[in-house]
């Protein structure tokens, strides 16, 4: 007779409330957990101080001459009112751009847009399409350049028939465009035909309008006071980008900071690192540090940060990364934020093999619980240990739903986010709704959250640019250059 089998028994869940956003900085009852209902219902965030400033967006455009007219469609389409058409219980109907944003969308005037050729190979310049495509996104916007006063964004559009020429095995066409828009200081849109075509039009137009209210200076919403999480709190997300061939591999660190605790604030610092790799294939499976070089970058995101607060120092500094943190990488944080009172280091994985069930009340004695229809409720946390936890971002959110539950994207049996605090101390229960939290602070589309925090998200980003585009300048950047 064999023996039992142990039973390990995991702590009781907690239910993390949904965050709210604010779409006011002055009218605490402003606020809604659902970006789409919050923007329809109040407003957006700046629309105080935006529309003090202008009374109108001016996009200008670039793309084959034979599209010209269906991107001033485009535009017309978000001029417009449309009722929803998918994903009914959650996207609102989109009121039109004016009404919705408090500021009109106009197309710029004559000399800000740049009608292509219809066929890459027409296109000036020498050498490969995909040569000849860098050179014409650079002369449109050096350009565009000379008349800047005169748009506030650029539509670029690339024609599905050139696809082959904008990705590659060495050039990302959109990276390429978001790299040159940072050195001309110049927001871009990047469309393709999907955009023409797309059915769904109420989705399309919150998706498109959001990016165009943001690149143009605009914010749509933050984040409303998170209970718990000390005044004076900022966050930094490193991700890093890997350079160089086997026998000088480097690493650039980009650093992406969501310098305010309302989400605000976020600014790019892309850091060369100077310390050489000395274990290439260690740092493509756990990218790392120096503690020379993280106390460099993170002494540099101090600095910006008390650029943008007067001089004065964070109370608590949170920083995301992907992956473990070394030892090395925690001393020299240490040493860099010396000043700051508290200080979190913290893995943000997504990577976990966890997954969970719903059971619900079956209505029988026996068995006396069944598996829901929906996942887990997003924000479902279980404490793993003292330093870790597991919290579901992605799950049921029947707050944001007419009809009861909503399952973004209604596939398959979502993973938890793999908390793990490498340094620091406090309730897990705050680092995981800071991290709930921040995943909804992605204002590139128009979904309730984002898989994983902003925080990552958006040195993500910035990390691949700078990977396909090494002679990016090594300045600080507003993210809405590189969305």
């Amino acid at each position: 007779m064999s023996a039992p089998a142990s039973l390990t028994k995991l702590p009781p869940f907690t239910l993390l409330d949904e965050p709210d956003l604010s779409f006011s900085p002055s009218d605490a009852t402003h606020v809604d957990v659902h970006p789409l209902r919050g923007l329809a219902n109040f407003g957006p965030y700046s629309k105080g101080s935006f529309g003090s400033f202008t009374s109108r967006i001016r996009v200008a455009t670039v793309g084959p001459e034979s599209a010209f007219r269906r991107r001033g469609e485009l535009m017309l389409l978000l001029r417009n009112a449309h009722r929803p058409s998918d994903r009914s219980e959650y996207v609102p109907q989109y009121p039109g751009f004016e009404r919705l944003y408090r500021v009109a969308l106009e197309a710029a005037p004559r000399d800000a847009h740049i009608k292509w050729p219809e066929h890459l190979h027409e296109l000036p310049g020498e050498g490969d399409p995909q040569a000849r495509l860098f050179l014409a996104m650079e002369a449109a916007l050096r350009r565009l350049e000379l008349v800047r006063n005169d748009f506030d964004v650029v539509l670029v559009h690339f024609p599905d028939a050139w696809n082959p020429a904008t990705r590659g095995k060495f050039f990302d066409a959109h990276d390429a465009l978001k790299a040159l828009g940072a050195r001309f200081n110049i927001p871009t849109q990047v469309l393709n035909d999907r955009a023409f075509t797309f059915a769904h039009k109420a989705s399309l137009a919150w998706r498109l309008a959001t990016a165009l209210y943001v690149k143009a200076g605009g914010t749509p919403w933050k984040l409303a006071p998170l209970k718990g999480v000390p005044p004076d709190t900022a966050y930094i997300g490193l991700a890093y980008a890997l350079r160089g061939d086997q026998q000088d591999a480097h690493y650039v660190t980009c650093c992406s900071q969501v310098f305010d605790m309302d989400g605000g604030g976020m600014q790019f610092v892309a850091f060369e690192a100077k310390d050489p790799v000395a274990d290439v294939a260690e740092a493509r499976r756990n990218p790392f540090l120096s503690r020379d070089d993280m106390r460099a970058v993170l002494a540099r995101s101090l600095e910006l940060y008390q650029g943008r607060n007067g001089g004065n120092l964070p109370k608590r500094m949170v920083i995301h990364k992907t992956t473990a943190f070394k030892d090395g990488e925690i001393e020299g944080a240490f040493d860099a934020l010396a000043g700051v009172p508290e200080i979190e280091c913290i893995e943000v994985s997504s990577a976990s093999c966890w997954r969970g069930v719903w059971l619900i009340e079956s209505g029988v004695q026996r068995p006396a619980t069944k598996p829901s229809g929906y996942p887990v409720p997003r924000g479902t946390m279980v404490v793993r240990s003292g330093n870790s936890a597991l919290v579901w971002v992605a799950g049921n959110a029947p707050d944001v739903s007419t009809k009861g539950d909503y399952y973004q994207g209604k596939k398959s049996i979502p993973r938890p986010l793999q908390l793990i605090r490498h340094a620091g101390s406090g309730p897990l229960e705050l680092t995981a709704h800071e991290a709930l939290a921040l995943t909804k602070m992605d204002w590139n589309n128009d979904a309730l959250y984002d898989p994983v925090p902003v925080s990552i998200r958006y040195s993500q980003r910035l990390a691949r640019t700078i990977a396909n585009v090494p002679d990016l300048p090594r300045n600080v950047y507003p993210y809405r250059l590189f969305m």
